[in-house]
């Protein structure tokens, strides 16, 4: 795919368009390099390092043409929000030089689903946050990261632990139909919103998810105004966004999730495992 093929993708990210969390996402799994997006193609029963690009050239041949790091030598992440658009990426990434060379692969994970996290973020979106959906399976990215690029991620993510993902629990599979280990995770520290009969509000377009939530509450609609548009403007300013969760919490829109995630510390490494 040329660059003006991928140019959509990076065309607006949430910090300047919040309406439009989580961004972009790709319609298949591929390799984010600065401005680049290029398509990846899954081999059947086949790891990640020997899908294959456009070319036909290996993962792991183009990562070592490039310099990057081996796939087994890497961290395996889920993204359950924006860190599977690549403008969201190219954003948090854009400082860093060399230019990053990160594999997104996409893959089925079990017993996750994405959600809407009980907090608000400075730009004025909420953001996504796994919750725990036994029966359920979802198609995520995960984003494949070496020590610099996984330090780098962490530290966009002060509202999020990151921890490992028991595989008992919440099997992973890489739609090539190989199961992927050593998965971790962004688990909320806020929680997440769910509705009266406490299920969780699924992570769905910000128009609609706001849209929701200040028609369910008057006292929200009289905080934070009557449209999304206002909700966002209003929600910038950071007494408003305090307010704003302590009235979650009053109006009993707050579930802490369930042990869905457990083990080391979120700052540990992950092993090096191939896949």
């Amino acid at each position: 795919m040329s660059p003006l093929g991928t140019a959509p993708l990076f065309a607006e990210n949430p910090a300047t368009h919040p309406l439009g969390y989580p961004g972009r996402l790709p319609s298949g799994s591929g390799v984010f390099s600065g401005d680049h997006y290029v398509p990846l193609h899954p081999a059947a029963r086949k790891p990640a390092d020997a899908w294959t690009l456009g070319s036909g050239e290996r993962l792991d041949d183009h990562l070592a043409r490039l310099g990057a790091t081996p796939l087994h030598r890497r961290h395996r992440v889920i993204a359950v929000g924006s860190n599977a658009a690549p403008g969201q990426l190219r954003r948090k990434f854009s400082h860093r030089h060399p230019r990053p060379v990160i594999p997104l692969t996409q893959a089925d994970v079990h017993g996750i689903t994405p959600g809407v996290s009980a907090h608000i973020n400075p730009n004025g979106y909420l953001p996504a946050v796994p919750v725990a959906a036994p029966g359920t399976v979802s198609r995520l990215f995960v984003l494949w990261l070496d020590d610099r690029q996984l330090d780098i991620l962490d530290a966009t993510e002060p509202s999020y632990d990151r921890r490992p993902v028991p595989e008992d629990l919440h099997p992973v599979s890489l739609v090539s139909g190989v199961r992927l280990q050593g998965c971790h995770i962004y688990v909320g520290k806020h929680g997440y919103l769910a509705d009266a009969e406490g299920m969780p509000y699924p992570l769905e377009d910000q128009r609609t998810l706001i849209t929701h939530l200040l028609n369910a509450s008057a006292t929200l609609k009289e905080l934070c105004g009557d449209s999304p548009g206002d909700f966002i403007a209003k929600v910038k300013d950071i007494a408003v966004r305090e307010t704003a969760y302590a009235l979650f919490r009053s109006e009993g829109l707050v579930r802490t999730p369930p042990r869905m995630v457990v083990g080391s510390h979120p700052t540990g490494r992950l092993p090096t495992i191939a896949g």
